[in-house]
């Protein structure tokens, strides 16, 4: 009867879902509780369930599901609650993956560094992408795999059992003493982790986190089909999409915008192609230098979830280690790259860097021709040999239409992969789907990537394919008619507040072909401590934001995106973009980012409104 009540709840909830919940990539911070962001949505949503409520009204009211998409969504988290109340768990205890295979390296990291033993059992197959020997050689991480016939005879184990199993219909059987963790794998739409029992919520946050930093998870148009078969109780379908052709163009265009002839690789996020980055260059180092030290060069202040995702790698592994490069302010990117470099060539270890230009959020271009030179400078070791070249590893996710890559770019003798991130200007904030590819230099390189994006199963979605291959042909047209805006309204800021320090590429640099569309505002302070200072900027960069979302709600959000078709996003990098960065490190200014499609006379009368009442 209960579980009667449920599906029927959800079939309602089908018919009445926000348009948002579907559509949206990025999280509103305005309805927003960061501490309470893995409960509070779950939380009011079951008080919805209790009065029977399912107006499209109340459930778009709901506050933010964890932070669209990466770690979890509105249409996650009502999957993940609907497969709870049919197995009888807590809510917290199912995990909802893109992947087929991360929620099992998942529970092998959190086991690995607990020094905890591994299990896997599989009842029909694998995942098509399961690789144990990549996962000891390469990862770390240590397991027995074992095919079983029967789920009555499974022995006690010292360590956790993963079942992995096929799941073409929605029964679920968790009531085995001697099973951990669940894996159901659902064919084309990605996986649901269920933890059995209370003794076993240690590794919830464990298993959360790696969803947020290496994958993500199962994706809205997903999560729709799975409970659309859970509440008609039908077997799991997917639509039929030509994924072939949409690959094909999406590759086509990334080479073209790129003057590049190699493979692109597309993966379901970012961070998830950064990932795979990350993992096949350490096992293609492990097998070039086998025995020497990888060092991952990381700006400190960089986004949260590149300096995060970095640390957690190197984390799992003796001969990996992060290396700081200060970028932005007062630092110098080439100044950093020349000593942190020549520091590595005295260690004799394999230099990795990782840098966004322009950076974020400062919105800084370092001197091309002097970076190029200080990253082809060949430096000796102790011994006089000559030390490993570094590999260039650039988020151009702000200026994803500058050749850095092409045979006569400024960067074609260093070997560079470049990748971006696809919920920003390739989709136009559509979908998370980021991509890869690597100059001449570097191609060799892309087999390794690849192996890992698909060892982790991280390639983009069939969906994702489809909104890139509709969305990029014209991501040229839209980045030059956002800058257009982006200085516009940058000159009429600088205009009415002079006082406000405005970081913002130069005319000299947009000349060159860096025109992003986003800058960073400084507003002036006041006080007689510097404590006093940063309270009233950071007072007034809310009331600043508050006012522009207040007045002019259909266009101006607060919000973490970039590249966005429509409207104007704000957001606070150090209370978003920057969550794990050390304190120190992170910047309390107020970042604007601008589409081509807005209303620019109302944003700028609104935020002389917002001068006028300073």
């Amino acid at each position: 009867m209960q579980h009667q009540k449920v599906l029927n709840y959800i079939q309602d909830i089908i018919v009445n879902i926000p348009a948002d919940w579907l559509n949206l990539t990025t999280h509103r911070l305005d309805i927003y509780n960061e501490k309470l962001a893995k409960t509070q949505f779950v939380t009011q949503f079951e008080k919805l369930y209790s009065a029977e409520n399912v107006s499209t009204k109340a459930l778009s009211e709901l506050p933010t599901a964890y932070d669209y998409i990466r770690l979890g969504h509105p249409l996650s988290s009502v999957l993940e609650w609907t497969i709870a109340k049919l197995n009888n768990l807590n809510t917290e205890n199912v995990i909802s993956f893109s992947s087929e295979t991360i929620p099992v390296l998942a529970v092998l990291r959190t086991n690995l560094l607990a020094s905890r033993n591994t299990r896997i059992l599989y009842t029909e197959s694998l995942p098509k992408a399961f690789n144990a020997e990549l996962l000891k050689s390469v990862y770390n991480y240590n397991m027995e795999v074992e095919k079983i016939q029967n789920l009555d005879q499974v022995d006690p184990f010292d360590g956790s059992t993963i079942l992995i199993s096929n799941h073409e219909n929605i029964e679920l059987n968790i009531q085995n003493e001697n099973i951990d963790f669940y894996v159901n794998l659902y064919e084309d739409l990605g996986s649901v982790l269920l933890i059995s029992g209370q003794a076993k919520t240690s590794f919830i946050s464990d298993i959360q986190h790696v969803r947020r930093r290496e994958t993500i998870a199962m994706t809205p148009a997903n999560c729709l089909m799975a409970l659309k078969a859970y509440a008609d109780q039908t077997t799991f379908s997917t639509d039929n999409l030509d994924t072939k052709s949409h690959k094909t163009t999406v590759k086509s265009i990334i080479n073209d915008i790129n003057t590049t002839s190699g493979d692109a690789l597309v993966a379901s996020s970012g961070l998830s192609m950064q990932y795979a980055i990350m993992m096949g260059l350490i096992d293609d180092a492990q097998k070039e230098y086998p025995g020497k030290a990888i060092k991952f060069v990381v700006p400190p202040n960089c986004y949260g979830g590149t300096n995060d995702q970095a640390r957690r790698v190197a984390a799992c592994l003796d001969n990996v280690d992060i290396v700081d490069l200060p970028v932005d302010g007062d630092n110098d990117m080439v100044n950093s790259v020349e000593n942190v470099l020549t520091q590595l060539a005295k260690e004799d270890a394999i230099p990795y860097i990782i840098a966004e230009i322009p950076t974020n959020p400062r919105v800084e271009v370092p001197d091309l021709e002097n970076l190029k030179a200080a990253l082809s400078k060949e430096r000796q070791t102790p011994t006089g040999d000559v030390a490993i070249a570094p590999v260039f590893i650039l988020d151009q996710t702000f200026c994803p239409n500058v050749q850095f890559l092409s045979e006569d770019g400024i960067l074609s003798g260093v070997k560079t992969i470049a990748y971006v991130s696809g919920s920003k200007f390739p989709s136009g904030g559509k979908c998370t789907a980021g991509y890869c590819v690597a100059n001449t230099k570097a191609e060799h390189l892309i087999q390794p990537i690849a192996t890992h994006l698909e060892l982790c199963d991280n390639e983009a979605t069939a969906l994702q394919y489809q909104i890139l291959a509709a969305q990029m042909p014209s991501m040229l047209t839209r980045i030059a008619d956002a800058y257009k805006n982006t200085r516009a309204f940058v000159n009429y800021i600088q205009e009415v507040l002079p006082e406000a320090k405005i970081n913002f590429v130069s005319e000299e640099l947009a000349a060159q072909g860096f025109t992003p569309s986003v800058f960073s505002l400084d507003l002036p302070t006041k006080g007689n401590t510097d404590e006093e200072r940063e309270q009233y900027k950071r007072a007034l960069n809310l009331r600043l934001i508050n006012l522009m979302i207040t007045e002019i709600p259909n266009e101006s959000k607060y919000c973490v995106s970039y590249g966005q078709l429509k409207g104007c996003y704000w957001t606070i990098p150090a209370t978003s973009t920057q969550g794990t960065t050390k304190e120190g490190d992170k910047d309390y200014i107020a970042r604007v980012s601008v589409s081509p499609d807005l209303d620019l006379e109302k944003h700028k009368d609104v935020f002389l409104e917002f001068v006028e009442g300073i």
